[in-house]
């Protein structure tokens, strides 16, 4: 009779902190640590030693809502089907964006059929706008929603503008859909909201786009201080392009433009 094959020997607490990394990469928002504590049902004590650990070696990152992941995600040849990697992208790109021209950035994306608002990085210089319409119904008022619809197949768009109404939130809504289409023909390569969505606040947006994704980065500001300048557009349009690259490369499997060093 053969000998039974000896039992692997296993690290616990690398097991442990691989499971900390994998909940991380398939959560689409940022998990406070406590949070990920409950989730294993590891103590606080040992969460926070491994969450330490895991931050120190780049596999995780700290943001103010929680961990995502660091900045050595990428050597696990990890793809777009992660939630967590495409936040962590996002939320790299938004903070880039938030440090450099101190206002509050947001990204929205399309997906089966509808606009989702996927994360926003506050500026404490500008604070975000009260969001009190979700997406799904305001995109034609705002610059994120209107850039994405730019970006869509004229029969996506049609479809999209078919099924959700075009309320008027404030007086200077473009409610009517022929008048909204012209607008949405006439893009310069980003969009505009002046008061659309809310009166006192301006956002501009530009087009974050992927195999698989269509999507639109934004800033917002105070509507009268909003100065849409072409260097202002340009920093936008530069991240944005950078973004585009890196979730490109995510998407081939690290192998698509940008993957060495193209960026």
């Amino acid at each position: 009779m053969p000998a039974a094959e000896a039992e692997p020997t296993l690290i616990g607490s690398v097991q442990r902190a691989l499971r900390l990394v994998d909940i991380v990469a398939n959560s689409a928002r940022p998990l406070p640590v406590k949070t990920l504590a409950a989730i294993t049902g590891l103590t606080p004590g040992t969460t926070y030693n491994l969450i330490r650990t895991l931050i120190h070696e780049g596999y995780l990152a700290n943001e103010p809502d929680g961990l995502v992941l660091g900045a050595r995600f990428p050597t696990f040849r990890t793809s777009l089907d992660s939630r967590g990697v495409f936040l962590a992208r996002v939320r790299a790109a938004l903070r880039e964006v938030t440090e450099e021209v101190g206002a509050t950035a947001y990204l929205s994306r399309y997906s089966d059929g509808e606009m989702h608002l996927v994360d926003i990085v506050d500026s404490a210089r500008s604070p975000r706008i009260d969001l009190w319409v979700g997406m799904d119904s305001s995109a034609h008022a705002t610059a994120l929603g209107k850039q994405i619809l730019t970006d869509l197949a004229c029969d996506e768009r049609l479809d999209y503008l078919s099924r959700h109404r075009l309320e008027e939130l404030t007086p200077r809504t473009i409610s009517d859909r022929r008048t909204l289409l012209t607008h949405l023909e006439h893009s310069q390569g980003f969009a505009v909201d002046r008061e659309e969505y809310s009166i006192g606040n301006s956002c501009v947006a530009v087009p974050v786009i992927a195999p698989g994704v269509t999507a639109s980065l934004a800033i917002s500001l105070p509507a009268d201080s909003a100065a849409l300048d072409g260097a202002l557009v340009a920093t936008l349009q530069q991240t944005a392009r950078r973004l585009s690259l890196q979730l490109g490369a995510d998407a081939l499997g690290g192998e698509g433009p940008g993957a060495q060093g193209d960026i």
